[in-house]
């Protein structure tokens, strides 16, 4: 990898299952087709541990061994895809969601790890409590037709359990045809 001292958008994630996308595709339906709703592209779904916005590509190094050495202390775990929400709220949501269930503590103890070793870089901590989700779609506003949330957020599905066994460093650059994410590194949990 060839490293310049360009600034670029980063965040720290972890992979979900194909099936996660399966059932977004499933609940495309349950919002009205006159709103306008942005889904999120299959292959971009993940769970954000961290989004550390702009990030100089000469300090990759160090925080890509930094964040080596928190996965290799945490044990792989397993969650639940299951539930659906939005972010704020559902008069005028700007996020929706599918949500994580089980045993979240894991989660939450890596979320705070990475916390902890960004802010070391300067990067900012997060101002809101995490609530591990996976973003499927955003909603912007001015809209002519409102979207009407009811049925989705009322939604059920069979739970997808995943094992979490990895977290990834990725790039994000919005392009006019859409979001493009580019895998920097993959470190498996535990090893």
């Amino acid at each position: 990898m060839k490293i310049e001292n360009k600034l670029v958008r980063t965040f720290l994630a972890i992979p979900v299952p194909k099936q996660v996308g399966f059932k977004k595709n499933m609940l495309f339906s349950t919002i009205n087709e006159k709103s306008t709703v942005n889904w999120v592209k299959n292959e971009n779904l993940h769970v954000t541990l961290k989004f550390l916005d702009y990030t100089q590509e000469s300090e990759f190094p160090k925080l890509l061994e930094e964040i080596e050495k928190i996965a290799k202390n945490t044990t792989p775990f397993k969650l639940l895809v299951n539930g659906t929400g939005c972010f704020p709220n559902k008069e005028r949501a700007k996020v929706i969601w599918l949500g994580m269930e089980g045993n979240l503590r894991p989660l939450n103890d890596l979320f705070f790890n990475f916390e902890n070793l960004f802010e070391l870089y300067g990067f900012p901590k997060e101002t809101f409590d995490f609530k591990p989700h996976i973003t499927i779609a955003r909603i912007k506003y001015p809209q002519k037709v409102e979207p009407k949330l009811d049925i989705f957020l009322n939604s059920s599905f069979d739970p997808i359990e995943f094992p979490v066994n990895r977290v990834q460093f990725l790039t994000s650059e919005l392009l006019p045809s859409g979001v493009v994410y580019t895998l920097i590194k993959s470190f498996p949990l535990g090893e």
